[in-house]
Order: C-alpha cells, then sequence, then structure tokens
C-alpha cells in the first residue's frame, strides 16, 4: 500500500505533501527531523489527511496534483474529511 499525505503546523498553518509506503514509519522519520529540511525547518508535524493507493505510481500521480493545486483546494480537502485538523497519527497505532 502506498500513502498520500498532508502534514500541516497547525490549523491553516504550514501544509506539507508527501508520499511513503509506510506513513507510521515516515511520520516518525518527520517528527524526529529527519527525511525533509521543509518540515523540520516549519514544524510541520500534524498529520491532517491521507490517501491510499495500490500502485506507487497513482500515488506518486496524486502526490503531483495534489502540490499544483491551490491552497485553497487543499484546505477544502482537508476539512471535508477533517475539519478540525486533528492530527490523524492516533488513528494509525
Amino acid at each position: 500500500m502506498y500513502y498520500v499525505y498532508i502534514l500541516a503546523s497547525r490549523h491553516h498553518g504550514t501544509l506539507y505533501i508527501g508520499v511513503t509506503n509506510s506513513l507510521q514509519k515516515r511520520l516518525e522519520q518527520h517528527r524526529a527531523g529527519k527525511g525533509s529540511e521543509f518540515v523540520k525547518r516549519y514544524g510541520v508535524y500534524r498529520l491532517v489527511y491521507t490517501e491510499s493507493f495500490e500502485r506507487a505510481e497513482d500515488a506518486i500521480t496524486r502526490e503531483k496534483q495534489l502540490k499544483r493545486w491551490k491552497r485553497d483546494w487543499k484546505i477544502e480537502l482537508i476539512e471535508r474529511d477533517n475539519p478540525e485538523w486533528r492530527d490523524l497519527n492516533d488513528l494509525l497505532v
């Protein structure tokens, strides 16, 4: 399984979009300050949105699509399923 995910620094804060085949491991890396200077610099650690895909190619295509989206569209996408911007990492355990 492959995942596209969106991290946020806070409610309506800085956003980061990534792709991984192990969401839990990738989040641990981000929170340890490894893997992305952007995430580390801006404190973007709150998992606010995920999508899963069977094929890596589909996940990468979706990640690229989301990165081209306007910020307002990304916020609407997050708030459709997570209006409180709660950290979804707690649901992964």
